[in-house]
């Protein structure tokens, strides 16, 4: 039986799976393979594929159902912390609303008051 030296690119194309499902088939020990130069081969028979090919066990369409659903989470919680947002800064208006004093009391005209004094008078 013949068999091709081929590069992972090629393997892919060949077998009709991702270059990532080869990697891990190399790496699985599924497919025979050398290391050469920092350049890894896979090795196929001459017809094409393998005699018995391992199927992919993650379709290349499935991590785009979980991204889709990922990205509608995201946008979910970023309504829910805009909403938040305004609940807290409508809070805070009405804190300042109720804590602001009304006016101020103007000081009798004889009197002195603690911030026009010397803090050492204060003692005598």
């Amino acid at each position: 039986m013949e068999r091709d030296r081929v590069t992972i690119q090629e393997a892919a194309q060949r077998l009709g799976i991702s270059e990532s499902g080869v990697r891990k088939r190399v790496k699985r020990r599924q497919l025979d393979s050398t290391n050469e130069g920092g350049r890894v081969y896979v090795y196929l028979d001459s017809a094409g594929t393998e005699a018995d090919p391992v199927p992919d066990p993650v379709p290349d369409n499935v991590p785009d159902k979980y991204t889709a659903r990922l990205e509608d989470e995201v946008a979910f919680l970023r309504d829910q912390v805009r909403r938040q947002q305004e609940i807290i800064g409508q809070q805070a208006l009405t804190m300042r609303a109720l804590s602001a004093p009304e006016s101020t009391p103007e000081p009798a005209e004889g009197s002195q008051t603690t911030a026009s004094r010397t803090w050492w008078r204060f003692w005598r």
